[in-house]
């Protein structure tokens, strides 16, 4: 699964530089409006949420429509949402860049893009689209990858969420100098959910490296069970994409 996932990523990032070269690409996210500090992810007393905006994904399949990506965008910002996730992933999981560009420019918190990145074109893309973060899986990269694809996306002014899902994999991205490491309970290989794994992997985390839980959130009590763990923050889709008050059930989550 995993591997088709990138393969597929990869294509569609082939036929897009296919009609914009890389060149052409650097100028238009020369233009972009710079990086927005991750200065607001710094640990706190409460949780930091990092809300997910997801159409569809291979496991549930339909989710949600998400009509106005920048109206749910917006409700997880008053709600209190740290970051905004964005799929750009199209064939499995229902986004795009259009979404990102717009959710980037329309809120004042910075903006992830979650899509399958193994080139540095895509990074480039992403900052094109306003991107502040872009997520790199230890699971599909080697890590002279994950180091080369690390050096790119700090040399445009952004950062990384490096996402692990065993413990050798967070042994690796702290070795490539990742600062922001995410433990997704969803395992991409099978699609399981192991719902004791951020507790189990995160005392392999370092102290100074931002510890961010992910997935198997159905409510506040999950990420109360998150934050006890150690967690800075807890990256949300599913629960909130659907639910019917997204603004509210991040207030929630953040007070969790």
């Amino acid at each position: 699964m995993l591997e088709g996932l990138y393969s597929g990523a990869r294509e569609d990032a082939e036929k897009r530089e296919a009609l914009e070269p890389l060149d052409t690409l650097r100028v238009r996210a020369e233009k972009a409006p710079g990086p927005r500090s991750l200065a607001g992810l710094v640990p706190r007393d409460t949780v930091h949420i990092i809300a997910e905006i997801k159409r569809k994904s291979p496991s549930k399949g339909a989710l949600s429509e998400i009509p106005d990506p920048v109206d749910l965008a917006l409700a997880y910002e008053r709600g209190g949402a740290s970051v905004i996730s964005v799929l750009t992933e199209g064939r499995r999981f229902g986004g795009s860049l259009e979404d990102l560009h717009a959710v980037s420019q329309a809120v004042s918190i910075p903006a992830l893009r979650k899509d399958f990145i193994s080139s540095e074109y895509q990074i480039v893309e992403a900052r094109a689209c306003g991107a502040d973060l872009v997520l790199l899986i230890m699971a599909g990269l080697s890590d002279d990858e994950v180091g080369h694809l690390l050096g790119v996306t700090r040399s445009w002014g952004m950062e990384a969420l490096v996402e692990t899902h065993s413990e050798e994999e967070v042994t690796r991205a702290v070795a490539v100098g990742a600062l922001l490491i995410g433990v997704n309970a969803r395992d991409l290989s099978t699609f399981e959910l192991d719902t004791t794994l951020f507790g189990r992997l995160q005392e392999a985390i370092p102290s100074g490296v931002l510890k961010i839980a992910e997935s198997a959130v159905v409510n506040s009590q999950d990420v109360t069970r998150y934050r006890e763990q150690g967690a800075h923050a807890v990256l949300v889709g599913e629960a909130l994409v659907t639910g019917v008050d997204p603004e509210n059930q991040v207030k929630e989550f953040v007070a969790a």
